[in-house]
């Protein structure tokens, strides 16, 4: 995701375009016995690239991947490259990496199917090739070694399972994702309303599949006030980046607009959003599933496993339900006002580790 410009990265160095090259062998010191099932026994070298790093989601992502890899001892060093939203750059950071010989590559291919050229030639020059998250095209074993995605549709069945629950009376439904196209909107949206089809009390209001925000906060604001005015009545908002809709919201509320009900993606600040405004906003429901920043530990295991030697994980990362105001399950609302904003509590990195990597 290409979300909220909240922290940037440093500048990338050479054709490789390597941000952080990590020695890892003093960091793996678990002997053989705690070795994780996908760690081998085959010392290799692999790299980590993002079509864009600029942002506290994307920090605490990476900073997940290598945590994951410091529990393996085969590998010896990991590189790291930010394609800082250039798909030159994102390309080129592969290519350099590969012609460096690493063993192994994981990519974020923000940029879709122009990364799967580039891609396809990693793979054919025997380099273990893992895209994550977002879909090049391609097939596993043609063009890369294998896509390890996640299941948005069942974000969009968690949302709708919650509504169905919580809105009996249905209502006006808005949908805020990314930018247009994007694979992870169109599989939540296609989830939702399948689980909707007999239930016309819920109706599609804006932009279909969903509004264009590019997950940044500023549009995000002109695109929700643009929706108030052409909508009076909002009963439920969507969003998979719910972070990035508390400023437009909280712009909003000034006006006396009344919050609905929302179903979204977690953050520390959405989280604080509606425990300061719960007492005042009597239809504010907040339902959220895990924002997945762990979604990078499966695709490291799987790379470090094809090319260590170790058992394959699975490869398909799940869509968890985090947060809900109403019942409390799995877990109540969470807020931190001690820690950023701009953290996410459902990481497996904690509160305490996300605020030490620099986040404002």
């Amino acid at each position: 995701m290409n979300k909220s410009r909240v922290f940037k990265v440093a500048s990338g160095l050479g054709v490789a375009a390597m941000l952080l090259a990590t020695s890892l062998t003093s960091a793996a010191t678990s002997s053989a016995a705690a070795k994780p099932s996908w760690c081998g026994p085959k010392k290799i070298t692999m790299a980590l690239t993002d079509g864009f790093g600029g942002n506290s989601w994307r920090l605490v992502t990476t900073a997940s991947a290598q945590d994951e890899v410091k529990l393996c001892p085969s590998v010896s060093k990991l590189y790291y490259a930010d394609g800082q939203g250039n798909v030159s750059k994102a390309i080129a950071d592969v290519k350099g990496f590969v012609a460096k010989g690493v063993n192994a590559v994981v990519v974020f291919p923000d940029a879709g199917q122009a990364m799967l050229p580039t891609l396809r030639a990693a793979y054919k020059a025997g380099v273990v090739t893992v895209p994550y998250r977002v879909f090049p095209g391609g097939k596993d074993g043609v063009d890369y070694t294998a896509f390890i995605g996640t299941d948005f549709k069942q974000a969009g069945i968690n949302w709708a399972n919650w509504a169905l629950k919580n809105l009996p009376k249905g209502g006006n439904v808005l949908f805020l994702s990314g930018p247009a196209g994007n694979s992870q909107g169109i599989d939540e949206a296609a989830g939702f309303w399948a689980t909707m089809k007999s239930h016309p009390e819920f109706k599609k209001i804006g932009a279909q599949p969903f509004e264009v925000t590019n997950w940044d906060p500023a549009l995000s604001q002109q695109v929700l006030t643009a929706a108030i005015a052409a909508n009076p009545k909002i009963d439920l908002i969507l969003s998979d980046f719910g972070p990035s809709l508390v400023g437009a919201l909280s712009a909003a509320v000034k006006t006396g607009w009344k919050v609905p009900a929302l179903a979204a993606s977690d953050g520390n600040s959405l989280g604080c959003f509606w425990t300061d405004n719960k007492a005042t906003q009597p239809d504010f429901k907040l339902y959220t599933v895990s924002t997945q920043n762990d979604h990078a530990r499966l695709a490291i295991d799987y790379a470090v496993a094809k090319a260590t030697g170790g058992t394959l994980p699975g490869k398909v990362y799940p869509s968890l339900a985090f947060e809900d105001s109403v019942s409390g399950k799995p877990n109540p609302v969470q807020c931190r006002k001690d820690l950023s904003p701009n953290i996410y509590l459902s990481a497996k990195l904690t509160g305490a580790q996300q605020v030490a990597l620099g986040i404002k």
